[in-house]
């Protein structure tokens, strides 16, 4: 304190006026998770209210646990329940380990140009929009597209209707999640990669160990505690299926596997402007994501893994 006094603080304002470009760019996404994720939660009291807008959310009368029992005793929720688990399932089986494999193959390549180009060909589609993520998709798997050309003209098959049979809506979901997210995914086991010691793989190369044997004796071990926090973080996420590609994605014809909650919640909350129920869902859905959450990190204490806290 005595050194602020004694113009600690006109040094402080100096360096705050002369980064105040930067600060003003960080102040975007903390206004954005102020306003959408903190701001929001005061909102939550319409689950448990019947939410009137003219009334608003004080005045509007209470009902308890009238919207989660009415959730739960719905004859759709074992539908969407089930549906948003086996996608979640699917993407965790089939996804969560494509951007590990593909950071320990990047790694392996030699050359920083040759790393550079494969490194940027793989990240590219992340910035590609969902919208047109599901378009290229829609193109792909048509009636008429890529795919059914390939399987009539090149195998003497018979054209099929992947977009509206509904158990081609999970491979495609995990196909497009996988070219999509993969290359961006690999980036942080990447960076972990960079931080394992150089002199255990020329230790290991003395030693005669091959390519193979160095990546899965020090690359792996290496990164294994990172692998292990981002296990525990999308088993948090299970119940979060990204909402947008299923909306672009689905159709009536494929409800019975690709409606998950999000979407339902979508419709019931927004689209019917039944806010309370709504609200309900996304309180249960993020329960339950805190139970898997916290079970995981549990057993990850038990075996010894790397947990979050």
């Amino acid at each position: 304190m005595k050194a602020l006094k004694n113009g600690g603080w006109k040094h402080v304002r100096k360096e705050l006026w002369k980064n105040r470009f930067l600060y003003l760019m960080l102040a975007i996404p903390l206004l954005y998770f102020f306003v959408f994720k903190y701001g929001a939660i005061g909102w939550l009291g319409i689950a448990f209210k019947n939410y009137n807008a003219r009334a608003g959310l004080w005045k509007s009368k209470g009902v308890g646990l009238k919207y989660f029992k009415m959730f739960l005793n719905d004859p759709y929720f074992f539908t969407v329940l089930k549906n948003t688990i086996m996608i979640s399932l699917c993407s965790l089986v089939f996804y969560f380990p494509v951007p590990i494999i593909l950071a320990l193959m990047v790694n392996e390549v030699k050359g920083a140009r040759k790393k550079k180009f494969v490194q940027t060909v793989t990240y590219l589609p992340y910035f590609i929009s969902t919208v047109v993520v599901c378009n290229l998709a829609m193109y792909i798997f048509a009636t008429d597209g890529i795919v059914n050309d390939v399987v009539v003209k090149v195998f003497g098959g018979t054209a099929t209707t992947f977009l509206s049979d509904p158990k081609w809506f999970r491979p495609i979901y995990i196909i497009t999640e996988i070219w999509q997210q993969a290359g961006w995914g690999s980036i942080i086991y990447l960076a972990a990669l960079a931080g394992v010691d150089q002199d255990l793989y020329e230790a290991a190369s003395i030693d005669g160990a091959s390519r193979w044997k160095q990546m899965l004796h020090i690359s792996i071990p290496g990164i294994s505690s990172i692998i292990s926090i981002q296990f525990l973080l999308t088993m948090g996420r299970m119940l979060n299926v990204g909402y947008e590609k299923v909306l672009l994605l689905y159709t009536g014809a494929t409800y019975s596997t690709a409606d998950i909650i999000s979407t339902y919640v979508y419709r019931r909350g927004l689209i019917d402007a039944n806010y309370s129920y709504g609200a309900a869902i996304s309180i249960f859905q993020a329960v339950i994501s805190l139970i898997l959450i916290c079970l995981a990190n549990k057993a990850a204490d038990k075996i010894g893994a790397t947990s979050l806290w």
